[in-house]
């Protein structure tokens, strides 16, 4: 009985725990709510809130950025401004640089040959002076020889002369010193005193008798060819052998615009520029062969030279030059083996007759133009390509091969048979 009374209770709490998990599996679900929850809403509002702070944030530093950049950019435009401006400024004062190198390029080419001249014109004068000093002193001796071995009337009357002989030498010097000019070469020359006291017959007949005698110093002397009347020529001499000048043009501060009657004759000085005569250039060719050498420098001091062998006509003949060129570094502007009279404005062969504008000067022609060492002295920066006188300039012009414009010329004779001269 106690049992029964003991598991009654359990039973029926089985029975109440069973009655109430039916009842509560069959309940309805709970239906969901038509609306999101209050606190849902307030935190999405929240991070809508924090997004759109965040965007403001973005967009206004990219407007930062934006500005910062167009400042740059702002920078950059002026800084590319300003540097247009520096090159324009370096580009003109370029231009005015080279302006200013070429002006200073033409003083320094004119000092420079300014500087040569004086050069040379100061060696001339210490050979001057040491010409003098010896010839004094053989004046002196000979004025001792005299005063002991002549009476004293004849001493008075010799010591008189070698005086006067004396004055005149100085004199001689003097006025030699005074006209001395530039020679394009670089040879130093001078109205040589020796001359005066060779023998008669011991007259030089070209400078290479000159030579031979003992003259080695570049000069001016007096020679008397075979057949011919004497007259003074300028010897160029080397370590071995001598020249005779018959032209030079050195500066442009002769006329070489002369007559027929000039070139015949000779014009200039022989100490600077000159022409030695036709008459005088006929005298020598007849006596001996000669090799003629024309020296020619253009504006840049750029020296050549052409040799030739050559022969020449009478006055008859207008003095008509045949050559055959034997050597030289620069293409021969003379036609070989063909007659080339000499012409002067006022003086033409039968055949040439050219204009006045064309003829400047004389030279050896066979057609108007062209080559002409004795035409109008031009220098570069007086010269246009439009300049209808620039023809009259000193050219060399080869056949074949360009102009060459000429700062100066020198034409010497050279005589090859020196030992069957006579």
């Amino acid at each position: 009985m106690k049992v029964l009374l003991v598991l009654l209770p359990l039973v029926l709490s089985a029975a109440i725990e069973k009655k109430d998990e039916f009842n509560f599996e069959s309940l309805p679900a709970e239906p969901k709510p038509r609306f999101a929850m209050l606190d849902d809403v307030r935190i999405l509002a929240n991070g809508l809130l924090q997004l759109g702070h965040g965007l403001k944030d973005f967009v206004q530093k990219t407007k930062n950025q934006i500005n910062e950049i167009f400042q740059k950019l702002n920078v950059f435009d002026k800084s590319f401004y300003d540097l247009s401006e520096q090159t324009n400024e370096i580009r003109e004062k370029e231009e005015e640089l080279k302006v200013k190198t070429s002006r200073l390029q033409e003083n320094n080419d004119e000092l420079k040959n300014l500087s040569n001249k004086i050069y040379f014109q100061i060696e001339h004068l210490v050979q001057d002076k040491a010409q003098l000093q010896d010839k004094i002193g053989r004046l002196e001796e000979k004025l001792n020889q005299i005063t002991e071995g002549q009476p004293d009337g004849q001493n008075h009357k010799d010591i008189t002369s070698l005086k006067l002989s004396n004055s005149s030498f100085h004199e001689g010097v003097k006025n030699s010193s005074a006209s001395h000019s530039l020679d394009t070469h670089g040879s130093s020359y001078s109205n040589n005193s020796e001359e005066q006291t060779l023998k008669p017959n011991d007259q030089p007949r070209d400078c290479s008798d000159v030579y031979q005698q003992g003259e080695k110093m570049s000069g001016i002397y007096t020679i008397r060819p075979t057949n011919g009347t004497e007259f003074r020529v300028y010897c160029e001499m080397t370590p071995d052998a001598a020249w005779t000048v018959i032209q030079r043009r050195a500066d442009g501060s002769l006329e070489f615009n002369q007559t027929w009657e000039d070139y015949r004759s000779g014009f200039g000085d022989l100490a600077g520029e000159f022409w030695l005569g036709l008459r005088n250039i006929y005298s020598l060719a007849q006596q001996a062969d000669y090799i003629l050498h024309i020296e020619l420098q253009d504006w840049k001091y750029n020296t050549r030279f052409v040799e030739y062998l050559f022969t020449l006509g009478n006055q008859d003949t207008s003095y008509t030059l045949q050559v055959s060129q034997v050597l030289g570094n620069i293409p021969s502007a003379l036609p070989e083996y063909t007659p080339l009279p000499f012409s002067t404005s006022d003086h033409h062969s039968q055949h040439l007759k050219c204009p006045s504008e064309t003829s400047s000067g004389g030279w050896w022609k066979a057609t108007c133009g062209g080559t002409n060492l004795n035409g109008k002295y031009t220098k570069p920066r007086s010269r246009a390509k439009s300049d209808k006188k620039r023809g009259q300039g000193l050219f060399w012009k080869p056949e074949k091969g360009r102009i060459y414009s000429l700062r100066s010329s020198k034409m010497m004779l050279y005589r090859t048979d020196l030992e069957n001269f006579d």
